[in-house]
């Protein structure tokens, strides 16, 4: 029966609100241009009225010219719905696209927060806080370590910085009284040497040479 009348059982997609406002711009479209045509009689019959005298001819353009803005205002009311109906449909449009953006965002955070949650839950504080403490020890002992290493055997480990002091001024003294005692050791003969050195004979400057007769 239904092949027979030619109906179908799959239905037609609803239109969308961005096709309703397509066909509502086109209907806009349509209705300017009605309008700019009845705008280009409405002047010619002007001109003609401004040429004619009072009379039945006169009248007659003058009753065309009454129709002719009589359905120019009709179109322009109509283009007036249109328009507005157009600015609604735009602004439902914007709305549900914000919304739209809305609901996505919504939800990639949503799934950041699931995602971070799972990433904390394999996270353990006590953990942590405890890598935290071992390494502050072992910064500890490698310290201790090179304190140790770096220890002096020469030196003792209590020094008195007024002993120092006290030797000090006791050399500078020493120095000031006998001169600089490396020059004593300079002209001391060593240990080692049983005696004497011998005195060299001193050497007598050589005579010019006596020059050859010719």
């Amino acid at each position: 029966m239904n092949r027979i009348f030619g109906s179908s059982s799959s239905k037609k997609p609803r239109p969308t609100l961005q096709d309703a406002i397509s066909s509502t711009d086109t209907r806009i479209g349509s209705i300017e241009v009605k309008i700019k045509k009845l705008d280009g009689e409405l002047a010619r019959y002007k001109e003609q009225m401004a040429r004619l005298r009072n009379g039945p001819g006169k009248n007659a353009i003058q009753e065309r010219a009454l129709r002719t803005l009589r359905q120019k205002r009709m179109y322009e009311a109509q283009l007036a719905q249109l328009t507005q109906q157009t600015f609604n449909m735009e602004s439902a449009a914007l709305a549900t696209e914000n919304l739209r953006n809305t609901m996505a965002t919504v939800d990639a955070m949503q799934l950041a927060n699931k995602e971070m949650r799972k990433q904390y839950g394999k996270i353990d504080i006590d953990k942590i806080e405890n890598i935290h403490y071992d390494m502050e020890d072992l910064l500890e002992q490698a310290n201790e370590i090179q304190e140790t290493l770096g220890r002096s055997y020469a030196v003792p480990d209590e020094i008195d910085e007024a002993d120092l002091q006290a030797e000090l001024d006791a050399l500078e003294l020493d120095v000031e009284e006998n001169g600089p005692s490396y020059l004593d050791d300079l002209n001391k003969v060593p240990d080692f040497v049983d005696e004497a050195p011998v005195e060299l004979p001193e050497v007598p400057e050589q005579k010019e040479a006596v020059k050859t007769s010719a």
